[in-house]
């Protein structure tokens, strides 16, 4: 216990970088700041640990006390601890990314924190190195939905295919060739296309399309690769 004892303490805290998607583009979930420092300034989502629950816990409970959702697509993905990061203590950080059906998220979101979704190439000044985190979290977004299919989680349940490209071209930031980017979905067995269109763009319409999660394990069991990137 000595050892212990002769250690300083710090402060431990969990953020969320919560993505979401709507109207073809990838949006960023802020809130304003309710206490010193720098009240009233744009942040990230996050809240201190509690000495009874785990990271992944603390992460979870933080996303439920702001959208109300209980079961999303939640990874941590890195620690942030510079010395001077937050100006009032010392505090490491555990960055955790969310993915979220934007349109079901805003019906939930609590009033009172301000929230506020942004494009992620429109991303206002944020507090200590929360753009830091952001970047950080963008970056491993798109190698996760490069080799597996977590940008589903970011759709409805039934989409169209220029709704999906429209998603992976705001996930990565660029334009996709059409023509290839379908070439490569007809090869995966686990999109299924519906018996129904979309028809709020155009009269002829475009066929609504289904991720089959459990096609997906099956096929991944069986050494398929999943590649899609621009």
């Amino acid at each position: 216990m000595k050892a212990y004892d002769q250690q300083s303490r710090l402060l431990v805290a969990v953020d969320c970088i919560i993505f979401g998607f709507k109207e073809g583009k990838l949006n960023l979930l802020l809130i304003r700041r309710d206490f010193e420092p720098r009240r009233g300034e744009w942040s990230l989502m996050g809240g201190f640990l509690k000495e009874d629950e785990s990271l992944d816990d603390a992460a979870a409970r933080v996303l439920k006390e702001l959208t109300g959702l209980t079961e999303v697509y939640l990874e941590q993905f890195r620690a942030f601890g510079e010395v001077n990061r937050d100006e009032a203590e010392r505090t490491v950080s555990v960055g955790y990314y969310a993915l979220v059906e934007q349109p079901v998220v805003d019906k939930q979101l609590s009033r009172d924190y301000a929230a506020h979704w942004v494009s992620v190439d429109d991303i206002p000044p944020l507090v200590f190195d929360h753009r830091e985190m952001v970047a950080a979290a963008l970056r491993r977004l798109r190698h996760r939905a490069t080799h597996e299919p977590v940008g589903f989680e970011l759709l409805p349940e039934k989409f169209t295919i220029t709704q999906l490209q429209a998603l992976y071209e705001g996930i990565f930031g660029t334009s996709i060739d059409a023509g290839n980017f379908r070439r490569r979905l007809r090869k995966m067995d686990y999109l299924e296309r519906l018996a129904e269109k979309d028809t709020s763009g155009s009269r002829k319409g475009a066929w609504y399309y289904q991720f089959k999660s459990e096609r997906y394990a099956a096929a991944k069991s069986e050494g398929s690769d999943f590649l899609l990137k621009p």
